[in-house]
């Protein structure tokens, strides 16, 4: 457990980051019929005077929030502002989380659950399918040859499991024959190995939750656990803050040690004095730090 001060400077950033007015983005479009099943598209800043050509990197975000259906896209959206801001076009996906957005059913009597399966992966697969053709459609400017993926939190989770999907089970109604064209992963404190999070109890016990409870941990770790899906072969990138009491800094320590094994050489960049969210929060300096990781992968 965090001391006073840890929690209170947890508090603080958290405070920071939902603080800002969601921004509302340039275009949205569906990838299913489910209301939860949408992009949000955001144009690079400028555009309009550089003309329909190809310039910008496209920067796939996954927002965190534990998998919980409290947490939407909404709260990350001045985040991929402050990307688009910095020339990239933006592709925000939302998809289902713990709790049915059609009943506000929690299936818990301690709050929402974290995740549905199959369905949040289910989502996260369809979304990334999608993504090229409504990408050109709503962001003509963005050039799909230099795709990046980021996530945080749980979305950090999701965007190396997206960009592992060629190392699924071979049973796995998810698994690509290749890899996925991306130019690289960024992701942002990220629950990037389910037994770490579990023996940590990180965020009440959301991985285990994810998977549908302890009596399906097992057996469905190998379809959804990151640190089971390597190596990827995709340039891949962890930010994670020294100070972080919502993820701790030995989650993505484990992950990289588990590519190192598998041959795979994952880097890692710790921000002194930075916790979980200031990664996502535009006031906060360790949000320059991470496009600056992101824009060393796409360029």
């Amino acid at each position: 457990m965090p001391d006073d001060a840890a929690a209170a400077r947890a508090a603080a950033e958290e405070e920071s980051a939902f603080s800002h007015a969601a921004v509302h983005p340039d275009a949205t479009a569906a990838y299913g019929d489910h209301p939860d099943q949408v992009i949000d598209f955001y144009a690079p800043r400028g555009a309009e005077a550089a003309g329909p050509a190809a310039v910008a990197p496209l920067v796939v975000v996954l927002h965190g929030g534990a998998w919980r259906a409290p947490y939407d896209r909404r709260h990350i959206s001045p985040f991929a502002d402050f990307l688009a801001r910095r020339g990239f076009a933006v592709a925000s996906v939302e998809y289902r989380r713990g709790a049915d957005a059609d009943t506000g059913a929690s299936g818990g009597s301690e709050g929402p659950l974290a995740g549905r399966w199959p369905e949040t992966f289910d989502d996260i697969a369809a979304a990334l399918d999608a993504l090229p053709a409504l990408a050109r459609e709503a962001v003509p400017q963005a050039d799909l040859r230099r795709t990046v993926i980021t996530g945080h939190s749980a979305g950090g989770q999701l965007a190396l499991w997206a960009a592992a999907r060629h190392l699924l089970p071979a049973d796995a109604p998810w698994r690509t024959d290749r890899p996925a064209p991306l130019r690289g992963v960024v992701a942002l404190a990220p629950i990037a190995d389910f037994a770490v999070a579990a023996k940590l109890d990180v965020c009440g016990g959301a991985a285990v939750q994810l998977l549908g409870g302890q009596e399906h941990f097992a057996q469905r770790q190998p379809y959804a656990d990151p640190a089971l899906l390597l190596p990827t072969g995709i340039a891949t990138t962890l930010v994670q803050g020294r100070s972080d009491v919502v993820v701790p800094q030995a989650v993505a320590e484990s992950y990289a040690d588990a590519a190192a094994k598998a041959g795979e050489v994952v880097g890692v960049t710790l921000l002194e004095g930075a916790g979980h969210f200031p990664l996502i929060d535009p006031a906060a300096d360790a949000c320059a730090v991470v496009a600056e990781e992101i824009a060393q992968l796409a360029w």
